[in-house]
């Protein structure tokens, strides 16, 4: 089974003192999930602590592979996955591309141009 790991939302930066944030990219994610729960149902989704190091994402693909929302393949990709660079296991690390496999591989719709 496919996990998606996102970042928790109502984070703080320490950078931005007195200030909540969420990635937007993560919410985008978070939405698409939301509106189809039955497809949803059939990934795993973790979400994990704004700050780094991110241990659960760690032990999974390393700790060069932190950037949320990240999905990683719990069977090998097809061939045509575009995942970016493969380790074991394979993930995918841009949106977009997470997107794009959620509709490849899940059979969420497509993202009207």
């Amino acid at each position: 089974m496919d996990t998606i790991f996102l970042v928790k939302p109502g984070f703080q930066d320490p950078e931005f003192p007195g200030k909540d944030f969420y990635c937007w990219h993560c919410a985008l994610i978070e939405g698409i999930l939301a509106s189809f729960p039955d497809l949803a149902a059939k990934l795993i989704v973790k979400r994990v602590d704004w700050p780094r190091p991110r241990t659960e994402v760690i032990d999974i693909v390393g700790e060069e592979n932190q950037s949320l929302p990240l999905l990683v393949f719990g069977a090998d990709p097809k061939p045509d996955d575009k995942s970016g660079e493969l380790s074991a296991p394979s993930f995918i690390a841009d949106k977009d591309a997470i997107l794009q496999a959620l509709t490849d591989r899940h059979g969420f719709p497509h993202p009207h141009p």
